[in-house]
């Protein structure tokens, strides 16, 4: 069982998918574990760390992917890059496939075995393998972090002899993971804190963290939640006076982070340019949905601007920003999917296709995309396909499934979501 781990390509990135840490424990459930030199570098994981826990260092990815039975992956690899893997070889990532169906299709075609840890069903027994909770926390940690290394005063309130420094304003819009942990973070450092979502739920999480909820409370807030723990789409109505609120209450704060994500799509406009400038000289945004487009109207994704006085922070893949730390909860999420995929008593490769988990991750197999939620569109974007792979282009059919597949990145609510739809915006990341 060859386990492949190779530097990350895609620009700006700096986690890397395993550590001497679990590649230690890859090698105790019978792994081969083979490493392209420098893949952890970025992350502040040297080659002599990873060779002191048994791993083969080698120099080039194809050499590192050369009859790989498992490639490890934060961003989802090219498929030129795969093609030197044994046939139908795991390749277990990030892989980003809404509005990246094309790829998706091409590592189908290539013969590889494309799994998308984003669509990990959220269960109990699968709750160590959600990625998109271990980064999201993170992010929510660094968008404070972010925030205070751009505001230029203090976030307490300092007693002192010469008189007192107030508190910082936090305003944080959303309180998925990445939210609720921007919350704690900023209580943390001293900011008075508050924070809204289109969850009824949410209000007594933020309060537990010690911030105050800010929302219109009326009849569609108090139904605005799925039976899955996921944001309905607000009217047009609620939406006006939630903004309303949002306006008035953004122009009285110091700091705000924004945190509305969703895989596939561009994120929800929330804060105006009119909002941006209604803020005081001197006050930041964090926009942690840059990557796709932003929350803010004025984000320029990868860039910190200025705006009438008031700093947006842009920052694209914002867990990056502390990579060793993302590298470690993501690579021990990645371990625990693959303990599922092992045989411990023979120390091989035994992949229950059956798994409810497999059934909800698996993208391509056998040279079709197979998942029901990129199938269709697949279909449409679909490179040229082998002789091979056209024969099995009919049977691209996803098995019926409870996952949570398409989830708001960094939300964490009870229970599953039926496959096929995508959730509505909230506070997320």
């Amino acid at each position: 069982m060859r386990i492949a781990i190779v530097r990350e390509r895609a620009a700006g990135e700096t986690r890397v998918a395993a550590t001497p840490e679990t590649v230690a424990k890859l090698i105790g459930l019978g792994g081969v574990v083979v490493i392209e030199a420098g893949a952890g570098e970025a992350a502040r994981f040297p080659d002599a760390d990873y060779k002191a826990a048994g791993a083969e260092i080698v120099a080039g990815a194809e050499a590192a992917l050369k009859g790989a039975d498992i490639v490890l992956a934060v961003r989802r690899p090219d498929a030129a890059l795969v093609k030197g893997v044994a046939k139908g070889a795991l390749v277990i990532g990030m892989l980003d496939p809404y509005g990246h169906e094309g790829e998706i299709a091409a590592l189908a075609v290539a013969g590889v075995t494309a799994v998308a840890m984003e669509f990990m069903p959220r269960i109990t027994r699968a709750q160590v393998m959600d990625v998109l909770s271990s980064q999201a926390n993170l992010a929510g940690y660094q968008g404070v972090i972010d925030a205070a290394a751009n505001f230029d005063r203090a976030f307490p309130m300092m007693m002192t002899a010469a008189g007192t420094v107030r508190p910082a304003k936090a305003f944080i819009m959303g309180a998925g993971v990445a939210g609720l942990q921007a919350i704690a973070t900023a209580k943390r450092l001293g900011a008075v804190v508050s924070a809204n979502d289109v969850r009824p739920a949410a209000k007594e999480q933020v309060e537990s963290l010690g911030g105050k909820f800010i929302a219109v409370e009326d009849d569609e807030f108090r139904q605005a939640e799925t039976a899955g723990g996921y944001a309905k789409e607000m009217s047009e109505a609620y939406k006006q006076k939630q903004a309303e609120l949002t306006a008035s209450h953004i122009a009285k704060q110091d700091v705000v982070i924004t945190t509305a994500l969703i895989p596939g799509r561009p994120a929800p406009k929330l804060i105006s340019k009119a909002m941006v400038e209604s803020m005081a000289p001197g006050s930041v945004i964090v926009d942690l949905a840059a990557e796709r487009g932003g929350n803010c109207e004025l984000t320029q994704p990868g860039k910190v601007v200025t705006h009438a006085g008031v700093t947006i922070v842009g920052h694209t893949n914002v867990a990056g920003r502390v990579a060793s730390s993302a590298s470690q909860l993501y690579a021990r999420n990645l371990l625990a999917f693959v303990e599922t995929l092992v045989d411990k008593k023979e120390k091989r490769l035994a992949v229950d296709w059956e798994d409810e988990l497999v059934k909800a991750t698996v993208l391509t197999r056998d040279g079709a995309v197979v998942h029901a939620n990129i199938a269709s569109a697949a279909a449409a974007a679909k490179p040229a396909a082998t002789p091979a792979a056209a024969k099995q282009a009919p049977a691209a059919k996803a098995p019926a499934r409870k996952s949570a597949a398409g989830k708001p990145a960094g939300s964490k609510p009870a229970g599953s979501k039926p496959a096929g739809k995508k959730p509505a915006a909230k506070g997320t990341k």
